[in-house]
């Protein structure tokens, strides 16, 4: 492999880890490899640190590809609590919020689901990576500064039910989007249409464009891996 030139290596992201730092730690790896001091790698499309899932990093000149990624079909996979809200809608922040749900049914669920299959409009979270005046929307939230997010444009092309527990008020959903979506919002946003409130429990990307999870490796196989393709080490001969 010439990771110099480029190429796309697959993650599965563990859970509570950021993207950066899966990225950073398999470049580690790959530097290490080459001895060489840092080899250029980016990837195609953030995860939050409590997901898990497909990551895709670009080495070398494959990075110029990674624009195009971004723009690849998305699967994920989400559960989803009712009845409740946190700051983050999801587990990061504690609940702030609990509203009724004796209302809620699964054919209730499902009249609601279809709403958001199409073209719609979604707030970002309030602790996203959004650009606000050149800060991070989620570092002025956590320093309790106002943040005010306008609406995106985004695209959702299926959003299924694939259980629900009328017991724990526990819903997942499969999801297939494009760029930009927030499954956390979205979370957010079926709750407010529920007439209750909701947040996400767990996430993962199943699929970004053709790579599926399947296809992917943990970062415990990575060493393992480089070994294999990479059976000599290379030293940079520039």
């Amino acid at each position: 492999m010439n990771f110099q030139e480029g190429e796309i290596i697959c993650i599965n992201k563990p859970y509570r880890m950021s993207s950066f730092g899966a990225l950073a730690h398999v470049r580690f790896l790959i530097s290490r490899k080459l001895h060489v001091k840092r080899i250029k790698t980016g990837h195609a499309g953030t995860l939050d640190p409590l997901a898990t899932g497909v990551l895709v990093l670009c080495t070398g000149k494959a990075t110029k590809r990674i624009e195009s990624l971004q723009y690849k079909s998305k699967e994920y996979t989400a559960t989803l609590q009712l009845g409740a809200t946190t700051a983050s809608y999801d587990r990061e922040h504690t609940v702030n919020m609990t509203y009724p749900t004796l209302h809620i049914t699964r054919e209730l669920i499902e009249q609601t689901l279809p709403r958001f299959i199409g073209t719609i409009e979604q707030v970002p979270p309030e602790y996203s990576a959004c650009n606000i005046g050149g800060d991070r929307a989620y570092k002025l939230a956590r320093r309790g500064e106002k943040v005010e997010l306008k609406p995106k444009v985004l695209q959702i092309d299926e959003l299924e039910l694939t259980n629900f527990d009328s017991k724990t008020m526990q819903m997942s959903i499969r999801v297939v989007c494009g760029k930009g979506t927030y499954i956390r919002a979205l979370a957010r946003d079926i709750g407010q249409a529920l007439g209750t409130g909701a947040f996400l429990t767990a996430l993962c990307r199943t699929r970004l464009g053709n790579v599926r999870i399947e296809d992917c490796m943990t970062l415990d196989e990575v060493p393992q891996w480089l070994e294999n393709n990479c059976p000599q080490d290379v030293r940079d001969t520039k």
